[in-house]
């Protein structure tokens, strides 16, 4: 009986065979950009309640770059926030057709003129942001003002796949983005580095509603919108970049899918010059770039690999750049059983952290951004609330999702280079995954994956063989390790099992 039981408590302990992963110093790959999340739904409500401890808490688990006095982040730095610029569905109750909690204001007023009182939840958290260091800003929109849409609302109502706005208001539009976001500058202080004028466009939960705001648009209605747009902020001299088009599938950058030729094939419909109708590569305000969301793409698992270098070729040839800007659990992730019910534990946060690793190193993705920063029982907040008196008062919980985006996010800082990582062993998904950076000031960083039941071993090593000493941070389910400083290693260490470790070299 001693044997047997000497067995099991070797096999439960066992520490796997490990591998050497190398970073190759002499090949770099993309440049980082920021990490994110968006202000949708939760912000508008949670930036008015009257207790400002929880306001603060929760900014400082989002934005902050401190440490407490034993040098633990006391959050996870996010470089870039979204924010949700209102169509004005809130001023329209209950006609709306939306859902109380997902209905926006809108700055712009039905006499034409602009209240800048709107949006005060959200705007407060902009400078929450600002105050804490978020060095980026990004307005996107789910739908025109009401103002301006066919239907008088916010939400396609079962349209069809064609753009929610009148045909004599794409300039309308067009001007009111541009004097929203200066506008917000001049009262709050904020500059919005990019604005995205539509959200989704392809997606076919567009053309139902009326659960939340949204439209859909052709890639010819887009390119007409983005046009008016790279106008009215040429002549109101803004430096805000216009991108597009947040696609809701990567693969409708690609070909098309559960639509038509005019809303696939984004990449080649708006950067390739033989699109002569959509050509919008040489506007002003512009970039190079496109901008689209990880849902429905990570399972199977070899497909996630697959489809991002798919991406990564496509966007190679074109001259362009992308940006994974939105993603939260969908019923289709049956690996951690889909997004109903949240879920603290780590569960997600390894299924997420392998995502980004699948974006960022075989996508070269130089944007990551989770959808929202809170949330409710579902798996699409960083943070977890709980709320009162319609949404009026609440507190909130923090998740190791969180925590495991701040693994990235905290750590590679804007500017920071991508660089190739060698392994003695084959890739695999459901074990160790690492990725490398270096930041512009010189300061190495490694972000490795444990996905296994098991204790890893594991080496570090520049591919120069220079020396260095790294500092570790782990995420896991052990209580206090939530970007927790584990010690210092020279590269050689094991991996506790289902754990984020990232490892920071000055």
């Amino acid at each position: 009986m001693r044997y047997y039981l000497l067995l099991l408590l070797a096999t439960v302990t066992t520490i796997c065979c490990g591998a050497d992963f190398k970073i190759e110093v002499s090949q770099k790959r993309q440049t980082i950009q920021h990490f994110g999340a968006s202000d949708a739904w939760s912000m508008q409500f949670i930036g008015q309640w009257e207790n400002q401890a929880e306001q603060e808490k929760i900014a400082d688990w989002l934005f902050s770059l401190e440490n407490d006095v034993q040098g633990k982040p006391k959050g996870i730095g996010l470089s870039i926030w979204r924010f949700n610029l209102g169509a004005g569905s809130a001023e329209q109750g209950e006609d709306s057709q939306i859902q109380p909690g997902t209905r926006t204001e809108c700055f712009l007023t039905k006499d034409g003129t602009y209240d800048w009182t709107k949006q005060a939840g959200q705007r407060k958290f902009l400078k929450m942001a600002k105050q804490r260091g978020v060095p980026y800003f990004l307005a996107f929109l789910n739908s025109a003002p009401v103002y301006f849409t066919q239907n008088g609302l916010a939400t396609n109502t079962g349209r069809g796949g064609t753009i929610n706005l009148k045909d004599d208001c794409y300039d309308d539009f067009a001007r009111f983005m541009a004097t929203a976001v200066k506008g917000i500058e001049a009262h709050d202080g904020i500059h919005f580095d990019y604005l995205c004028p539509v959200n989704e466009p392809d997606g076919h939960w567009n053309w139902l509603g009326p659960k939340q705001e949204g439209s859909p648009a052709t890639n010819r209605e887009i390119a007409r919108l983005v046009r008016e747009t790279s106008k009215a902020f040429k002549k109101q001299n803004l430096s805000t970049q216009i991108i597009m088009d947040e696609s809701s599938d990567l693969r409708c950058l690609l070909a098309t899918h559960q639509t038509n030729w005019e809303r696939g094939y984004q990449i080649r419909t708006f950067f390739s010059k033989d699109s002569t109708q959509t050509y919008l590569g040489n506007l002003p305000n512009v970039p190079r770039q496109i901008v689209g969301h990880s849902y429905w793409t990570n399972t199977p698992v070899p497909y996630m690999r697959e489809i991002r270098e798919q991406l990564r070729d496509t966007i190679a040839k074109y001259g362009l750049k992308f940006w994974q800007t939105e993603l939260c659990i969908m019923g289709n992730d049956e690996e951690i059983g889909g997004g109903g019910g949240y879920d603290f534990s780590m569960k997600t946060a390894l299924y997420v952290a392998r995502v980004i690793h699948h974006d960022l190193v075989f996508a070269d993705a130089e944007s990551w951004s989770w959808w929202r920063s809170v949330g409710e029982d579902y798996k699409d907040g960083l943070i977890r609330v709980y709320t009162a008196d319609h949404m009026k008062s609440g507190y909130a919980v923090d998740s190791r999702l969180m925590w495991a985006l701040g693994n990235y996010s905290r750590f590679v800082r804007p500017g920071a280079t991508r660089y190739e990582v060698s392994s003695s062993t084959n890739f695999d998904p459901y074990g160790v995954m690492c990725s490398a950076y270096r930041n512009s000031n010189g300061q190495w960083v490694a972000v490795v994956i444990n996905y296994s039941n098991q204790t890893q071993d594991f080496s570090l090593r520049l591919s120069n063989q220079q020396s260095v000493e790294w500092q570790m941070y782990r995420t896991s389910d052990v209580s206090g390790e939530t970007l927790k400083p584990v010690g210092k290693t020279t590269g050689k260490q094991s991996l506790p099992p289902r754990s984020i470790t990232t490892f920071v070299a000055e």
